[in-house]
């Protein structure tokens, strides 16, 4: 059952003149017009993330002794785009040898494992960096520290710390004990981009570096922290949002790397007014898709690539990937949905085991069924690379912290689960099979003990209605230019009811309406996609819709079209 709920306002003064983005800046915590302001001047220094000043000296001296420098990512966006700014950035800082290892998922697994050290080795690094991954790695760490030439670990990761931390020789992150970094919210590529300021004002300022004092502009990986920032669905708080906003005006800007165009040609956005939701579902899914598919090396060598001509034929396979991986998510998750629907009652916990599912897409397929039944769910398939264990991913909703769950069930049942990781919304788990019936019962009573009815309620918050001339080309522009929207700073909802002038169906499944605002006005039109299901009746006179402002352009023509969410 889904409920619609309007958000609650900060009883504070105006933080804007107008007086629709008034109420929706002041529903998402804005205080004051200073947190409006997402100029790059704003952004937070770097001196107060723990570690940070450890790593960029031992970065610099790296560059200075010309060591070899082995960044190991992680296979997602974030991971794909921390790793391009690592290697891009420290290459225009000077180092002369740097590369990147990310492990195959199917191979290795994530992060810096033991066995992704020892493919390391082979390379012999004199330094070993880690880009999204690292912070639970206590045996990965312990093998690299035991490399006998005497390799240097800097760990760089933004999720949640264990109470041991691993053996390295500096550690940025956030959330580790001890760091007074006032946003923890930064992803990956976030943290790796402090880091590169870190060591940019250590080679200029205390080791003379370059001529004049002028350092090399790290504003060109603006792009790639937007897109990793936002793909990591991290929640954008006031820091978050002036490095999307910079990223973004890059792209918009013209000033895209070539990687990075090529995928925002090939997915159809428009030149000059690509957004954070472009980013989220049109961009990051590609990149995506070669870590969930095969190898993320394709996904990073398209965001290194220095032109067009280079950039485009990983552009090419990195989409040929996504719509595979589409076909093979589409599957899954219609056989997922059936199990549950077979079910007599729907859990509070959901966990489901297939072994035909495909190891990179059971992520997304947890997350479609926490989306359709609002539960935190786990997809566990059989782990390839491991006889007799299952591997898989998770996703919640608010009011169930993952992974201290996870971590309860562990001490409550030690040996149950093998390995886990993870934050508060998404984790990743592995397990013994013949675990399989013991864990699903073990998470279910976990979140029947951590949620209450009303948490286990799908509630739809929106900013209210609307007024017939507020909903105008004018609005649309402005709510476009007001974001970056994502992860904790939402995207305008509106909800209000609506005179049926006219409604037709298309493609069976697309509804399609001409409606009047109960005030007057010109006529609207709207579009709902996948509304018609089975069991649809056809639309009364008079309908409550829950929607969207957007553009509807036709022959040079642009006209304000509402996208219909929900159905009141």
């Amino acid at each position: 059952m889904v409920a619609i709920r309007r958000r609650t306002l900060a009883s504070i003064p105006p933080v804007h003149p107008h007086a629709v983005l008034d109420r929706i800046y002041r529903a998402r915590g804005i205080a004051s017009p200073a947190d409006l302001d997402n100029r790059l001047s704003g952004l937070l220094p770097p001196n107060s993330l723990r570690g940070v000043r450890e790593a960029a000296f031992l970065l610099a001296n790296a560059i200075r002794d010309q060591k070899k420098i082995l960044v190991i990512g992680d296979y997602d966006c974030d991971g794909a785009t921390g790793t391009s700014i690592a290697v891009e950035g420290l290459s225009l800082l000077g180092a002369e040898q740097v590369d990147f290892l990310v492990p195959n998922r199917f191979e290795f697994g994530y992060g810096l494992s033991p066995a992704i050290v020892e493919l390391a080795s082979q390379r012999k690094p004199d330094l070993i960096l880690t880009v999204d991954n690292g912070i639970s790695s206590l045996e990965g760490a312990c093998a690299v520290k035991a490399l006998p030439w005497g390799c240097q670990l800097v760990i760089t990761d933004h999720h949640l710390a264990p109470d041991v931390l691993p053996e390295a020789d500096a550690i940025v992150n956030p959330n580790q004990p001890g760091c007074s970094f006032p946003s923890k919210a930064l992803a990956g590529c976030g943290v790796m981009f402090y880091v590169l300021l870190a060591l940019r004002a250590v080679l200029r300022d205390e080791r003379g570096y370059f001529q004049d004092g002028i350092a090399p502009s790290l504003n060109g990986l603006l792009d790639l922290v937007a897109l990793g920032t936002v793909a990591d669905v991290v929640p954008l708080d006031k820091n978050n949002r002036v490095l999307v906003s910079a990223g973004l005006r890059r792209i918009n800007e013209g000033q895209a790397r070539p990687g990075i165009q090529n995928l925002l040609n090939l997915s159809g956005c428009k030149p000059g007014q690509v957004t954070s939701t472009d980013l989220a579902f049109r961009i990051g899914p590609r990149i995506n898709a070669s870590g969930r598919l095969c190898d993320i090396s394709t996904g990073i060598r398209c965001l290194l690539a220095q032109s067009p001509g280079i950039a485009e034929p990983y552009a090419a396979e990195l989409d040929a990937l996504n719509r595979r991986r589409k076909e093979i998510e589409a599957q899954a998750r219609d056989q997922a949905l059936l199990g549950i629907e077979s079910l007599a009652e729907i859990p509070h916990g959901i966990c489901l085991y297939n072994p035909c599912f495909h190891q990179g897409v059971v992520g997304l397929v947890a997350s479609r069924i926490k989306d359709a039944h609002h539960r935190p769910t786990v997809v566990l398939t059989d782990d390839t690379g491991k006889d007799g264990m299952v591997k898989g991913s998770a996703r919640s909703i608010s009011g169930f912290h993952l992974r201290d769950a996870l971590e309860a069930i562990s001490i409550r049942h030690p040996g149950l689960i093998a390995k886990f990781g993870g934050h508060a919304m998404a984790a990743g788990l592995s397990l013994p099979r013949t675990s399989l019936r013991a864990f699903g019962e073990a998470f279910n009573r976990e979140a029947m003990r951590r949620l209450s009815d009303d948490q286990l309620l799908d509630v739809t918050l929106t900013d209210g209605d609307l007024s017939a001339h507020e909903i105008g080309l004018e609005t649309v522009e402005l709510l476009a230019r007001a974001g970056p929207w994502g992860q904790a700073f939402e995207e305008p909802l509106f909800s209000g009811w609506f005179k049926v002038i006219d409604h037709r169906v298309l493609k069976e499944k697309h509804l399609k309406l001409v409606l009047r605002h109960p005030d007057g006005g010109d006529a609207i039109e709207a579009i709902g996609f996948n509304l018609v299901v089975e069991g649809f009746e056809g639309v009364p006179r008079r309908i409550g819709i829950v929607y969207r402002l957007d553009v509807n352009e036709y022959q040079g023509k642009r006209r304000v079209q509402l996208l219909v969410q929900q159905l009141l």
